[in-house]
């Protein structure tokens, strides 16, 4: 849901890439384990999820998941760096269609930067698609600010930031 591009998730995972992501997810030092995950629940149902990481593991995580879709599809797609040293990188949001509009989305967001920040990070980044102004809104109403674009699997994107 987070990337919502199911043309990309294909190219990059293969056409089974529900299962390539989920085990990704239970694997340990990828991008998307478990590890890296916070999860709403509202009256005992996953409601949202989100998922990052400090900037200087990028590599280190990607390798993983990039180990794993090498082993599912035979393939390594080549990614951009989408974070660095010195951010705490929001990776991923995703609030299920039934609890959008109940805060869960930013609850996500407040619990992410508080735990990065109890971590020492002294900020926290995200990409958001400039084509997707709901999701920018959120993160502004959250804190962040502008400070970039770039391009990012074709699109192009908002570089945020919130400082501690």
């Amino acid at each position: 849901m987070a990337i919502g591009d199911t043309g990309a998730l294909c190219n990059y995972c293969g056409d089974d890439y529900l299962a390539v992501l989920t085990e990704i997810a239970h694997s340990e030092a990828t991008q998307y384990s478990w590890q890296n995950a916070l999860i709403a629940e509202c009256d005992g149902q996953v409601a949202g999820a989100v998922v990052g990481y400090n900037g200087a593991q990028l590599q280190e995580l990607r390798q993983g998941t990039l180990a794993i879709i090498r082993q599912r599809t035979g393939r390594v797609p080549t990614i951009v760096d989408e974070t660095e040293a010195g951010e705490y990188y929001l990776d991923s949001l995703a609030t299920l269609p039934h609890y959008r509009g109940l805060g869960v989305g930013a609850a996500l967001i407040e619990a992410f930067c508080k735990r990065a920040f109890a971590e020492g990070a002294e900020r926290v980044g995200l990409i958001v698609d400039v084509q997707n102004p709901a999701a920018e809104r959120l993160y502004l109403a959250s804190g962040f600010e502008p400070v970039a674009e770039r391009t990012f699997f074709g699109h192009q994107m908002r570089h945020l930031q919130k400082q501690r």
